[in-house]
């Protein structure tokens, strides 16, 4: 079956207002200024969707948005990401305030449009659609009974499929999601995602843990650590390329298209952790999730500087 795009993405989009630049966190009562701030779009699914698109990726995108917010999708379409699949509603588009430091970020969010996205998945015309691709990568904590439903279908078309449900912990306690994530090619947890699943500390631990649950294609992403995996049984860390950071939002998701994009060329998965990483770690050098993704040209230059250091 011939397929009309590498990647189809799925899940939740926001308007984001990101704060950075500050050095530490305020107290209660306590007001601190920067100069430092943007309007841009965010969310799993658009992060993911234009750091693909940046890269040459064919890739459409999978959600819902305010109808009045017409500046997201002309954002997105700047990228190269097709937002035929992407439904207006009246609703308005969810809404995410990141604050963050050179080390960590805090977020406060109204759901908005995405309180939607379920019954746009349902929808037997969408589904479809995405199984026109090669590639579905699911940015959102999808429901264990909405998973039955996509994935056979998907499968039998002949995509794979990664998932990265963010941060829920109600969802990644929950034995029956555990199977989701055991259905699909990667599933893409960051450090704590991962203790909370399992109650465990070190990379090694959890990544151990989720293995003898049969979650075999887990790839744990560790902020300024990088990023973990077991490669024949054995833990494999790459580092994250040294960056002067500016901004930290939405590095995890960037991580997830640099390595969706080297698993699609089907390079080994250590190289496709390495490049996860150096795609994350180029997405913080701007304010906003999607400034400073880096296009396909100048990470095969980074790439040339890590062999030749």
């Amino acid at each position: 079956m011939k397929k009309l795009w590498d990647v189809a993405v799925a899940g939740e989009i926001f308007a984001d207002h990101v704060f950075a630049g500050f050095e530490r966190w305020p107290q209660p009562g306590e007001e601190l200024f920067t100069d430092c701030y943007v309007r841009e779009v965010g969310g799993g699914a658009a992060i993911t969707a234009c750091a693909l698109a940046r890269l040459g990726r064919q890739v459409a995108l999978f959600a819902v948005g305010g109808r009045g917010d017409t500046w997201i999708e002309d954002r997105l379409r700047s990228f190269g990401v097709i937002v035929e699949d992407l439904r207006l509603v009246e609703e308005g588009t969810a809404v995410t305030v990141s604050l963050s430091t050179r080390e960590d970020r805090s977020f406060f969010t109204w759901p908005g449009a995405n309180r939607q996205l379920a019954e746009h998945l349902r929808n037997p015309e969408t589904q479809a659609r995405m199984a026109q691709s090669r590639h579905v990568h699911f940015a959102v904590a999808l429901e264990r009974e909405l998973a039955q439903e996509l994935f056979p279908p998907l499968k039998q078309a002949g995509c794979t499929i990664s998932i990265d449900p963010g941060h829920h912990p109600n969802w990644l306690k929950n034995p029956e999601n555990w199977r989701t994530c055991g259905e699909v090619d990667f599933f893409l947890p960051n450090e704590k995602e991962g203790q909370i699943m399992t109650g465990q500390e070190s990379p090694e631990s959890i990544l151990r843990e989720l293995a003898s649950a049969d979650i075999r294609g887990v790839v744990l992403k560790l902020g300024s650590d990088g990023a973990a995996a077991l490669v024949n049984d054995r833990t494999f860390q790459a580092r994250p390329f040294a960056i002067e950071v500016v901004d930290t939002t939405g590095a995890g998701d960037a991580f997830d298209a640099g390595l969706i994009d080297a698993f699609l060329d089907s390079r080994p998965l250590p190289s496709a952790i390495e490049q996860g990483c150096l795609c994350g770690s180029l997405s913080t050098r701007q304010a906003g999730a999607i400034s400073a993704l880096p296009r396909r040209e100048e990470l095969e230059l980074y790439h040339d500087k890590l062999k030749q250091s």
